[in-house]
């Protein structure tokens, strides 16, 4: 069986990460997603690297999060364009779009204007802070997500110790976050809409997302009223779970309950801790952070992290090598799994790709296609979609409201059709 959104058409107009993730999602899952891009220059990530695939101006960051999307290129700033996409968004179930409070009102995209000739849209908007409150008008970046919403205040080595300070995470986890929380969004209004006939609006704002998703660490605050301190690579809620240094570099031991703990110090030669009435539960090992880390730490140097991961896994304690990407890629169980995708590019290149992690025993995810060229399907879906004559679609061109990839060898194409 193919993917569970099979049938459902999706109007992209977003660029950048959070919304292209919610696009990416839904293609893997089998929707058609149609990504409205500006003519020349596109989605912004197109032009973020090096590094390209190879023999392209395509980069790396372009291709982690548009695979199986149809891109169209139209200028939303014309009437005609503005007109094409309404036109578009009557043939589709889902609009996405991330662009600051009030863009689309001034286009004719916003919600309350395509629910008139669509009723049962449903819209997501993307905005750094949603359409509501004193700063619905600020733009939104990664970073200052990160910043505003406290994760970099939990996030990088204590103050005082070397490399201390705030720190952000290694990749834009508030785009992708809001992505992921919008495609359970937009299915769930898919869901509504099938039971009901009903449409949606739906708001999504990062700083919502990042502040939800400190999770464990929100509740630390709310339930003492004392803002978390940053840890490092220490967990502020169960201890032994860090980093520790081995003989040949570092490995994570992840200690999760008292019986974890016990199988640990037995294994590894520290049964005296184990016995230590300071650190019998994990609230005593809390209170006593302080003087167990570095019995541990001193313990662990002597051997490599090879020995104590061989020794702890088959147990049942949680710990693990600290890879590089090249090294996680190359992991059995990472290539068992097949998260590492290559697929056919329109230059001629083969594009490698990262799998979606969802896994159905039935509508299996099948990847039609690699990341589009800019303007790769401006035609066809014109032609298809909105049934526009050949004709039809040279003069959009000539007139710049539209661009298709190639646009030279295919106007020369379509001028010899129609004799001119």
């Amino acid at each position: 069986m193919a993917g569970p959104l099979v049938g459902y058409r999706v109007l992209d107009l977003s660029r950048i990460l959070a919304g292209p993730w919610l696009g990416q999602i839904l293609s893997d899952l089998g929707a058609d997603v149609w990504k409205i891009e500006k003519p020349h220059t596109g989605d912004d990530t197109r032009h973020w690297g090096p590094p390209y695939l190879k023999g392209t101006q395509e980069s790396a960051y372009f291709l982690s999060a548009n695979r199986g999307k149809q891109s169209i290129c139209i200028d939303l700033a014309t009437e005609e364009g503005a007109d094409l996409v309404r036109s578009l968004a009557r043939q589709a179930d889902i609009v996405i779009e991330n662009y600051k409070f009030g863009d689309m009102k001034r286009y004719g995209l916003d919600y309350e204007t395509l629910r008139l000739i669509k009723p049962d849209i449903i819209y997501c908007s993307i905005t750094g802070y949603g359409q509501t409150g004193p700063m619905k008008n600020v733009a939104g970046y990664d970073m200052a997500i990160q910043a505003i919403s406290g994760l970099m205040s939990i996030t990088g080595e204590a103050d005082g110790r070397p490399g201390g300070g705030p720190q952000k995470v290694g990749v834009p986890i508030s785009d992708l976050l809001t992505g992921i929380y919008s495609a359970t969004a937009v299915i769930s209004a898919l869901l509504h809409r099938e039971r009901t006939g009903e449409g949606q609006n739906i708001d999504m704002a990062l700083l919502d997302v990042q502040v939800a998703s400190l999770a464990n660490q929100n509740l630390n605050f709310l339930t003492t009223g004392n803002p978390p301190r940053r840890y490092g690579n220490a967990h502020p809620n169960i201890v032994p779970y860090q980093v520790f240094e081995t003989s040949d570099g570092a490995f994570v031991l992840a200690v999760g309950n008292d019986q974890q703990f016990r199988k640990f110090c037995m294994a590894a030669g520290l049964s005296d801790l184990a016995a230590d009435e300071r650190f019998k539960t994990n609230t005593d090992r809390l209170r006593h952070r302080e003087a167990l880390i570095p019995l541990v730490s001193d313990h662990l140097k002597h051997a490599t992290s090879e020995h104590w991961i061989s020794l702890l896994e088959p147990i049942g304690v949680p710990c693990a090598p600290i890879n590089k990407l090249d090294q996680a890629f190359a992991h059995p169980q990472v290539v068992h799994r097949g998260l590492r995708i290559d697929l056919q590019h329109a230059s001629g290149n083969s594009a490698p790709l990262v799998a979606n992690p969802i896994q159905f025993s039935r509508t299996k995810i099948e990847y039609s296609s690699a990341p589009p060229m800019l303007g790769e399907h401006t035609d066809q879906v014109l032609t298809d979609a909105l049934n526009l004559s050949i004709e039809e679609i040279h003069r959009l061109r000539q007139r710049g409201v539209i661009y298709s990839w190639n646009a030279e060898a295919v106007g020369a194409t379509q001028n010899e059709a129609v004799g001119g």
